[in-house]
């Protein structure tokens, strides 16, 4: 679920609180969390409404001056599907964050986390990458993801699902444009000796 970045500002400073989507199911459930630009947040109540019960004070809280302002952004997305009223309140910063600082592990957590390198490996269809990604992350900080899949012959979608992967482990960061290595992925590069 993305949301364009006047909307992020005010999750942020909580002027607001609610998000309208038309999806043919619902993308989204109560309790999930989402990682965001702005950190961390939770989903409250997903429920259907028709257009007629938006109303202006809901618009407002969707960060619109008006349902009708409003709708003709869900409508520019889709119009086929339920629209959905959507609760969404920032929780905290991104976890993901303070975890690709953490450069100083125990043998207990690398050995934790190579395990978890290897799962991913083994998991792949299309055999090992992880070392693969981490080795050309690092040789091409800032390029575009479609760059890079173009590298090692990977759709650019894909190459992007296993980097949040590698990102949900701390081990790298997204910029405007591209990836870096995070200090914990230079760490976990030396002790597996990727250069």
């Amino acid at each position: 679920m993305l949301f364009k970045n006047h909307i992020l500002n005010g999750i942020a400073d909580g002027t607001v609180s609610l998000a309208f989507r038309r999806w043919k199911q619902a993308r989204v459930k109560e309790g999930s969390q989402l990682h965001t630009p702005i950190g961390l947040l939770e989903i409250g109540s997903v429920t259907i409404v028709s257009e007629l019960d938006i109303n202006e004070s809901e618009a407002i809280c969707a960060g619109y001056s008006t349902p009708e302002e409003l709708l003709k952004e869900v409508h520019s997305f889709s119009r086929e599907g339920t629209i959905y009223r959507i609760e969404v309140t920032r929780i905290g910063p991104d976890p993901r964050e303070a975890l690709r600082e953490q450069d100083d592990l125990t043998d207990e957590q690398f050995l934790e986390l190579h395990t978890r390198l290897k799962r991913l490996d083994n998991a792949s269809s299309s055999g090992p990458w992880t070392a693969v990604f981490l080795k050309l992350i690092d040789g091409h900080p800032g390029v575009r993801a479609a760059e890079l899949a173009a590298e090692i012959g990977w759709e650019t979608e894909k190459l992007k699902l296993n980097v949040r992967k590698l990102k949900n482990l701390g081990l790298t960061i997204s910029l405007g444009t591209g990836y870096r290595i995070s200090p914990r992925g230079k760490m976990v590069m030396n002790k597996l000796g990727i250069e």
